[in-house]
């Protein structure tokens, strides 16, 4: 069967030059183009519909980003396209290959580099399709979901993969987030509202600057606000703080997320 692409970019020149790559490398790797949005939020609804067998991404776009965008398709879609990332920056080849890309490529693509990678994916394609006939549609889903995620996290000149659900919190300081888990912190450079939407069921915000696990919130308690720590004023006078499992800190609460703890602790 003709492998089907959709191409996510939110530059228009960068879609019309991979289409023509495309169109150069069609009689090596025969195909259908059945679809292209400039945003991962229009690409998600697309590639729902037409149900691609590949989906050519770019990363950094206004929004919700391109990796966010593989994050949701695999837990949204019983059998997720084939990603091959696309993009000018290099510092997400790590976490590309935690979503299981396929292929990681820089622009300018050529098209040698392109026919290489849509044949890998085609080749993952046919290993989707034989594994699905093989396991019931109950049995994938379930497997689907027991997939973890991770932080890739820099320590001592070395990269580590943090699996997301031994995060506690994540907490945002000047330049960079810092992430707690039991044993120890880390720096990273990802945003609170790319890890929010990266991993919508595993953390909830606390604070303008803070996520928390919402398996590891323990309950909460009323502790009394120093205005001095609070300069956006995002805090009642008496405010509650969340007691957290496999930590003595306490996170504050913003008047405007303690709705949403409040129902969590219920």
């Amino acid at each position: 069967m003709t492998p089907s692409l959709f191409i996510v970019d939110d530059e228009a020149p960068a879609r019309m030059r991979l289409k023509t790559l495309l169109a150069d490398i069609a009689g090596e790797f025969p195909h259908r183009v059945v679809g292209e949005a400039e945003t991962a939020r229009a690409a998600l609804a697309g590639i729902v519909q037409a149900s691609p067998d590949i989906v050519l991404l770019d990363i950094q776009m206004p929004g919700k980003s391109g990796m966010a965008l593989a994050s949701e398709m695999s837990m949204q879609m019983a059998q997720p396209p084939v990603v091959i990332f696309v993009t000018a920056y290099d510092e997400h080849a790590v976490e590309a290959f935690e979503v299981r890309a396929a292929d990681y490529l820089l622009k300018p693509v050529r098209a040698e580099r392109l026919l290489q990678a849509v044949r890998r994916a085609g080749v993952l394609c046919q290993r989707s399709e034989s594994v699905a006939e093989a396991i019931p549609d109950e049995a994938d889903a379930a497997r689907r979901r027991e997939q973890r995620s991770h932080f890739t996290v820099q320590d001592r000149g070395r990269l580590l993969l943090v699996p997301a659900t031994e995060v506690i919190f994540l907490k945002a300081e000047l330049k960079y987030v810092t992430l707690q888990t039991a044993q120890r912190q880390y720096l990273i450079e990802e945003s609170l509202t790319s890890i929010e939407e990266r991993f919508p069921t595993l953390f909830v915000r606390a604070h303008r600057s803070i996520l928390v696990a919402r398996d590891a919130i323990a309950g909460v308690e009323r502790g009394i606000v120093v205005r001095d720590c609070d300069p956006d004023g995002d805090l009642a006078n008496e405010a509650w703080h969340i007691l957290l499992r496999g930590s003595s800190e306490r996170l504050p609460i913003s008047r405007r997320q303690w709705p949403v703890i409040k129902a969590l602790v219920k």
